[in-house]
Formats: structure tokens, C-alpha cells, sequence
């Protein structure tokens, strides 16, 4: 457990095993976000990889003060995972390919009464509900693989010869104009918890969080309409946020970038798209910051991924992977830099969390089929 659980400065720690792939970077980033006033701890999961100035894949504990940026521009990025009644038996991945059709588009108007069950306040990004969006967002058709805690299944009411969808995607361009006006203002400076412009950010925050999770259940909805399916959501949890927490005693405020929640249940950490996927029971820790790895997390730049796969694969090659699943995209850029080869291995990420003793595995899911982005055809 300690060789997974490593102290790097004060109140800079990273769950990781000795061979997890980890950027320098990456820790750089996370030891000069440490520095900030008002933070108290970071810890790094085994996903950590650069951001944008602040890396990914990490949560963070601060006092009296929240960092928007820190949350960055997709507020609610998260996954929800939906029980289908879709049989598992005799796949034919030829029709299921056809059936789930493009949810590329703005919804139309027959799903108006289903927008307005959703009770959302107005933002002027409606038309984004229901579309997955661009850079690692998805939707996956899944069948359980590997079963290692039946009794936790059993408890989700998990059917295991049906198929399973799960969907990633966030507040689409909403977070992004809510990051944009508070850089603005304020740069990337902290807000103060007991200002009016922490309690605003607070409140265009909180709204995100329910249109990221609207959009995950018009997603899920949307393509289970087109495969004449039905279904059930299983669990959905938000993995860019920023909430009122309690660490050790202390009040304060728990930022986590790309970092899921261990405290809300089970959850899934997916692989790439050419990777398994983890259900797993997590075990709340203080020393975790009550976070978790939010799926393999990234080794190359999105920048580099075409020149160093584009004479291995073929475009079409990308559409098959070596689990026989298969991949709908046909952005020819987002398909490499969204190729398994740029992402870290599963297995290591998941068995450091484990190793760690931050989690015990219920289930391993085998991707079937991966929605990307069809395009206009």
C-alpha cells in the first residue's frame, strides 16, 4: 500500500506505483499549484498528466478560497453509466453500428417535453444539450467482461447479459463561458468563499453541474431512442467541481480536476477506447483527498499523436480495436489524438488505486461499440 501512496513535499502527495507512467510536468504543476494561497493539499492520482497551466487529474484542498481555473472550462465533465435492455447475445455490430445513428446535431423539437421535465435555468447553450462534444467525451456500448464482486453487482441490479452504455461528456460550451468571464474579472486568481463573486461563481458553478448532468441523460436517452432500446441510469458522478468539504477536521473547499468522487458510491474509471473499463467499489480516505483517478489519463500530447501513429494505422485501422470493438468517428484528427497508444494503461492506473487500498473491483467492461462524432453525413 505505501509504495502506492507517495509524500512528495508538504502537502503535495500522488497515488501511484513505481511503474506508473508520470510526467514531470505533470508534478511540476502539481507542486507550483500547492503554492497557491489558501491551499492546504494536493494529491495527484495515478492519471496525472499537464493541463492548461494546472494538471489533470488531481484534486485539491483549500481554505477559505476556491480556484475557478483549477476547475477549468468543462464544469460537470463527468460519467453516468445506464443499464440497457439490449442483449448481449448474438451482437451484430454491423446493425448497432447503423441504428445509433448522429447525435451530433441540437435535439429537435420532439424532445422538448423531455428538455423542459429538466427544469434548467436559461443559458443560452441550450442547443448543446444531448451532444457529446469533442477532445475525450464519448458514449460506449459495454458488456461485463469479468465479474469479481457479485454481491456488489447484484446490489447495482446489474443485468449481465445485457448491454451497458456509458456516457462522458460535460457542460459543454456553458462551462467554458462561465470560466471565461471569471478570467476576465479576476484573472486566475482565487475568490475569496465570503465575497459576492465567490458566491456568484458558486451559483453559475452549481448550474453547470445540472446541465452537464442533464446533457449526460439526454445522451444516454437520445441513443437509446435511436436503438429502439431501453434503460436506466445506474449511477452518475461529476469529476470537474469544486464543493464544501470537511478534511481531518478542517473546513474548506475540495477541487478536483478530472478526480472522481470516492465518497458517492461506485463509480467507473474507463479505459481508452481500445481499453477496458473498471466498476469499482471506492474506499473514502482522507489521504485521498475522497478522490479517485477519473479514467487512464493521457502520455502523449494531442499535438504529437497523428505524426506518431499516422504510418502504424490507417484511418480505418482506428475504426478496430484489438478488443474487436468498434469506433464511430470520423473526425480524422480527434481519431488519433483520441488513439489507445496516447493513453496510459488501465490496468496501471486502476491497480495503483487498488494497491493503494482506495478501491475494490466489482466489474471489468469490455467497450463494444464507441460513439465519437459522426459528422454531417
Amino acid at each position: 500500500m505505501d509504495n502506492c501512496i507517495r509524500h512528495l513535499s508538504n502537502g503535495v502527495s500522488l497515488i501511484a506505483s513505481d511503474t506508473t507512467w508520470i510526467e514531470d510536468k505533470a508534478l511540476q504543476q502539481l507542486n507550483t499549484t500547492a503554492q497557491l494561497p489558501g491551499m492546504r493539499q494536493v494529491v495527484g492520482m495515478p492519471d496525472l498528466h499537464p493541463g492548461r497551466g494546472y494538471p489533470v487529474g488531481a484534486a485539491f484542498f483549500s481554505t477559505e478560497v476556491i480556484y475557478p481555473a483549477l476547475v477549468g472550462n468543462d464544469i460537470g465533465c463527468g460519467m453516468t453509466l445506464w443499464q440497457t435492455n439490449l442483449s448481449c447475445s448474438r451482437l451484430n455490430l454491423d446493425k448497432l453500428e447503423k441504428k445509433i445513428g448522429n447525435i451530433d446535431l441540437p435535439l429537435d423539437e420532439q424532445w422538448d417535453e423531455e428538455r423542459a421535465k429538466l427544469e434548467l435555468p436559461l443559458s443560452g447553450h441550450e442547443h448543446s444539450l444531448g451532444t457529446i462534444g469533442g477532445g475525450n467525451h464519448f458514449a460506449e456500448l459495454q458488456q461485463l467482461d469479468q465479474v469479481h464482486d457479485t454481491v456488489a453487482l447484484q446490489a447495482l441490479a446489474l443485468d449481465p447479459k445485457a448491454l451497458l452504455l456509458l456516457v462522458h461528456s460535460g457542460s459543454r460550451g456553458l462551462g467554458e463561458a462561465i470560466l471565461r468571464h471569471h478570467v476576465e474579472q479576476h484573472g486566475h486568481n482565487g475568490l475569496l468563499m465570503s465575497s459576492a463573486a465567490g458566491a456568484q461563481y458558486l451559483q453559475q458553478h452549481d448550474d453547470a453541474l445540472r446541465f452537464a448532468e442533464a446533457n449526460r441523460r439526454l445522451i444516454a436517452e437520445r441513443l437509446l431512442h435511436n436503438l429502439r432500446a431501453k434503460g436506466s441510469s445506474v449511477l452518475d458522478i461529476n469529476h470537474n467541481l469544486v464543493s464544501a468539504a470537511n478534511i481531518d477536521g478542517i473546513p474548506g473547499w475540495l477541487h478536483r480536476k478530472g478526480a472522481t468522487p470516492s465518497d458517492q458510491g461506485p463509480v467507473v474509471i474507463p479505459g481508452s477506447r481500445g481499453d477496458y473499463s473498471y466498476l469499482v467499489q471506492p474506499i473514502p480516505a482522507a489521504i485521498s483527498l475522497y478522490s479517485l483517478a477519473h479514467g487512464a489519463g493521457r502520455k502523449w500530447l494531442r499535438s504529437d499523436c497523428k505524426d506518431r501513429l499516422a504510418n502504424r494505422f490507417s484511418f480505418d485501422q482506428l475504426k478496430r480495436t484489438q478488443l474487436g470493438s468498434r469506433v464511430i468517428c470520423e473526425d480524422r484528427g480527434l481519431m488519433y489524438e483520441e488513439a489507445p497508444e496516447a493513453y496510459k494503461s488501465i490496468d496501471s492506473v486502476v491497480g495503483s488505486l487498488r494497491d493503494a487500498g482506495l478501491v475494490k473491483i466489482i466489474a471489468r467492461l469490455k467497450p463494444v461499440l464507441t460513439y465519437k462524432r459522426r459528422g454531417c453525413c
